[in-house]
């Protein structure tokens, strides 16, 4: 069992080092959240709303962390304290599903763009950090 409250602290920690990730791996553009803020709250660019862009996706990835903690005691996937490799598996999963969300449906759907190649490698790569990191955080600081 995962309790929200590791959920909601798991995705912060996994979101700031998924950023972490982001920031050394990436190409200095705004992220897709950047460009989410330009086009229904801004009225300039995505590059002027950067700041706002990391705010809102650290918001998202500690949500997303609460609802991962919802998910997987729903369903009763043994995820939690002592059970390392199911957390991981299951964290993993979960991040590689955010991946398709964000690449498929809101990059594509939301925001009308179309990611290259690129940059859905790089997508899903920090995505599998987020999960890596959010698995390791609900087993080894159980709240």
């Amino acid at each position: 069992m995962v309790s929200i409250l590791s959920g909601l602290v798991g995705g912060l920690v996994a979101t700031i080092v998924m950023t972490m990730f982001m920031m050394a791996l990436g190409d200095d553009s705004p992220p897709p959240t950047a460009a989410l803020w330009a086009k229904y709250v801004g009225d300039e660019g995505p590059e002027s709303y950067m700041m706002q862009g990391m705010a809102l996706h650290m918001l998202y990835g500690i949500g997303a962390g609460a609802v991962f903690a919802v998910v997987v005691t729903a369903l009763g996937f043994g995820v939690g304290p002592g059970a390392l490799t199911t957390s991981l598996l299951w964290a993993v999963v979960y991040g590689l599903v955010l991946t398709v969300v964000g690449a498929v449906f809101w990059m594509r759907v939301v925001l009308a763009m179309e990611p290259e190649p690129a940059m859905v490698g790089m997508f899903t790569l920090f995505h599998l950090v987020y999960g890596i990191v959010l698995g390791a955080m609900v087993t080894y600081v159980p709240l």
